[in-house]
C-alpha cells in the first residue's frame, strides 16, 4: 500500500469533524485579519476551516484525495473562502511570498522549513505544532524521523521573530500541562 493509499484508508474510516490545532485555538489573536492562509498537510482540514471561518482566503493541501474531497464539501456547505487541493507538499512546496499565514500541525518534514518561511509575505505568521521525541509511546508517530528533537522548532525557524514557543517535555508532573508536542508561532520580518 502506498503512502497516499494508507492516508486515504485512514481518512475514509473517520467520521468525526476535524478540530483545529491547539496552537491556533490558543493564539488565534495573532492571526492576520485578512489575507491568504495555507493549511499545509491539512488532513481533514480543522485548521483550514478555522482560518476560513475567520475570513482568510484559505488554501489547504494534502496528499489524500479522501481528506481533500471531504474538506471541500465542508467548506462549500459553510460557504467559506476555502479551496483544498491534492498536493505532495514535499515535491511541490509553497512558492515564495505567497501567504499571510501558514499553519502546520502534526506533520514534520524538515526539508520544508526553508520553503515554508520563504512562502510567508513580510509580516506573515507561521503557526506550527507537532510531536516531540519526549512524547508517550501511545501518542503520535513512532519513527524519530517524524518527531522533533528537544527545542528543534526554535532552531528550524530561527530566522522568524519568535512570538510564542511552548514545549514542556517531561519536566514536573507529567499528568498535567501541555505534553507530547511543541508549538511555535513566528513572524517573518
Amino acid at each position: 500500500m502506498s503512502h497516499r493509499e494508507s492516508w486515504n484508508a485512514r481518512y475514509s474510516g473517520l467520521s468525526i469533524a476535524p478540530s483545529p490545532a491547539r496552537v491556533l485555538t490558543e493564539y488565534h489573536h495573532l492571526l492576520p485579519r485578512t489575507g491568504q492562509g495555507l493549511d499545509l498537510a491539512c488532513g481533514l482540514g480543522g485548521n483550514a476551516l478555522f482560518l476560513a471561518q475567520r475570513g482568510l482566503e484559505t488554501l489547504a493541501w494534502d496528499l489524500s484525495e479522501v481528506a481533500v474531497q471531504r474538506l471541500n464539501e465542508m467548506g462549500r456547505a459553510q460557504s467559506l473562502p476555502l479551496s483544498a487541493e491534492v498536493r505532495d507538499v514535499v515535491s511541490l512546496p509553497p512558492l515564495p511570498e505567497s501567504f499571510d499565514c501558514v499553519v502546520v500541525s502534526r506533520f514534520l518534514d524538515r526539508r520544508l522549513a526553508d520553503p515554508m518561511m520563504a512562502s510567508l509575505k513580510h509580516g506573515g505568521v507561521l503557526f506550527y505544532q507537532t510531536f516531540t521525541c519526549e512524547k508517550n509511546d501511545d501518542v503520535g508517530p513512532k519513527s524519530t524521523e517524524h518527531l522533533l528533537g528537544i527545542n528543534e522548532l526554535l532552531s528550524m525557524f530561527s530566522p522568524l521573530r519568535l512570538l510564542v514557543y511552548r514545549e514542556e517535555g517531561t519536566v514536573g508532573d507529567r499528568s498535567q500541562g501541555w505534553r507530547h508536542e511543541a508549538m511555535l508561532v513566528g513572524m517573518k520580518v
